[in-house]
């Protein structure tokens, strides 16, 4: 019999590409989406949907139990929200809730999508993240990670394993896609001048280790994922323009104008449900100066092989951002 896999935030950007993996290795996928989510773009998947109360422990057990899940992938979540009460909610609490849901049924493995943002990153631009780091994030989002961790690792009985994703790219994907945009209409602009090392992770390589980590035997282990590469702050810009053929105006907004734009968004958004694609939250992760993380424990335990490279990845990315005219 096929295997069964609920992967939760289905419907988004690393959940599109989750289901085509899991699909791909052979497992029978349920999708929990939001009723009101739209999921005209997974028709082409062989998928069951199912609709999960996150806050409702009891009725998400009845659920894993009746539907038999051998395993679970949890990565929904939310990326902008109003306050650090609200990310906690949904990051950290709603995590918890399908956690303990899950606890005493079939459920072979619960692998939790966190982000690298849950470490935060270094002070200077030396070093690696590593995964047992002390961690320090600078952001509300960061925080509610950190701590949906936290909440999961109290949790006895639960098989758990923890993926922190650098940022993520490709086909999709809609907040890396603004600077694309951009450089597709001649712009390049950066904040303020200072040495920045950043690291990447393309789509496909990351849902290939999460789906590679179910059949694990570890469990209570946390992994940095990137493609294992350090790339400076023009990196992506310099990839897209040669793969896009456009030359750009590269500019540099001083540090202290874009603080000033932030809090200006943030105060405009403020009786608004939306959140601003910049505030200063957002702000300090654009500004730390190094993301690299060390991936040589997920290479040893999970036999994490990263297949795309960022410049291997772009290719792929902007092919389909054209072919589907993004751009």
């Amino acid at each position: 019999m096929q295997k069964k896999v609920l992967i939760t935030g289905a419907s988004g950007f690393v959940g599109y590409h989750l289901i085509e993996q899991a699909l791909a290795c052979g497992y029978n996928v349920y999708a929990a989406v939001r009723r009101s989510s739209s999921v005209d773009h997974l028709k082409a998947f062989d998928v069951n949907y199912t609709h999960l109360n996150y806050g409702d422990v009891e009725a998400m057990r009845k659920d894993i139990l009746e539907n038999g899940y051998d395993y679970i992938i949890h990565a929904s979540g939310t990326t902008k929200a109003k306050s650090l009460e609200d990310y906690n909610l949904i990051n950290a609490e709603y995590s918890r809730n399908l956690a303990l849901a899950s606890v005493g049924t079939q459920v072979k493995k619960f692998v939790f999508v966190s982000s690298l943002a849950a470490i935060g990153p270094l002070e200077d631009v030396n070093g690696r993240i590593t995964a047992n780091q002390s961690p320090k994030p600078v952001t509300s989002y960061g925080v509610s990670k950190l701590q949906a961790e936290r909440y999961l690792k109290e949790i006895d009985g639960l098989p758990l394993l923890v993926i922190r994703p650098t940022a993520v790219y490709g086909p999709r994907e809609k907040d890396i896609f603004i600077l694309f945009n951009s450089i597709n209409k001649g712009l390049e602009p950066y904040i303020g001048r200072f040495d920045q090392r950043l690291s990447f992770v393309y789509v496909k390589d990351l849902a290939a280790v999460i789906l590679r980590a179910l059949e694990s035997s570890l469990t209570q282990q946390s992994y940095n994922i990137s493609d294992g590469q350090a790339y400076d702050r023009f990196a992506l810009a310099d990839y897209a323009k040669s793969l896009l053929s456009k030359k750009t105006i590269k500019f540099h907004i001083p540090l202290i104008l874009v603080r000033l734009l932030a809090s200006l968004l943030d105060a405009l958004y403020a009786k608004s449900t939306a959140t601003p694609a910049l505030n200063k939250e957002k702000l300090a992760e654009l500004t730390a100066v190094n993301w690299i993380c060390d991936v040589e424990k997920a290479r040893m335990e999970l036999g994490y092989v990263p297949q795309y490279n960022l410049a291997q990845g772009l290719a792929e990315t902007m092919k389909w951002y054209k072919e589907h005219q993004w751009l």
